[in-house]
């Protein structure tokens, strides 16, 4: 409960952050945090206490397994947003910097 309550502030700072600031650094920086909740919701969706590595062994049951493994499609999904997120905010800087030589501003 309590990782679902950090994502959603999380989420409302990051969110708060890109509305409301001028400076366009700051706006990446409060789209990062975004991002950040929401990859905290999807791990806490995807985890099970106790679970087991999803990996089939011969002398495992299929009832067993699919009773105790933990789902792995959530961890693929942050994982590939990470990346996303990684190289959407390298874009994000080097247009800002580019703003910022021709403008002179960081503001938006």
């Amino acid at each position: 409960m309590m990782t679902y309550i950090a994502s959603l502030v999380f989420v409302i700072i990051g969110t708060y952050t890109v509305i409301s600031k001028e400076n366009l650094i700051k706006k990446v920086i409060g789209l990062g945090i975004f991002t950040t909740g929401i990859h905290l919701l999807l791990i806490a969706l995807g985890y099970r206490f106790a679970g087991i590595a999803p990996i089939l062994l011969k002398n495992m049951g299929l009832s067993y397994f699919s009773s105790t493994a933990v789902d792995p499609l959530p961890q693929a999904l942050v994982l590939t947003s990470i990346v996303i997120e990684l190289s959407v905010t390298a874009l994000a800087l080097a247009l800002i910097i580019k703003n910022h030589r021709l403008t002179g501003s960081l503001e938006a």
